[in-house]
């Protein structure tokens, strides 16, 4: 077998690997039902002090309504 394959193959291997990694990240995120996710984002807020909050004056929940 010459180098040139074995690089080929070394490249095609970590591809392949790359792509098992993002498939088992999305599947862990998309684990996460709307509700749940919602509930840990309200969680997250009320644990920040008030004056850290980004954005209005409403703890940064401008548009909270809007998801699709």
């Amino acid at each position: 077998m010459r180098w040139w394959k074995v690089i080929g193959l070394a490249g095609v291997a970590g591809v392949a690997a790359t792509g098992v990694v993002i498939a088992r990240a999305e599947r862990r995120r998309r684990a996460y039902t709307p509700d749940e996710i919602r509930a840990r984002l309200r969680a997250r807020l009320e644990e920040t002090p008030k004056g850290e909050t980004s954005g209005g004056t409403d703890g940064g929940t401008e548009g909270a309504g809007r998801a699709r």
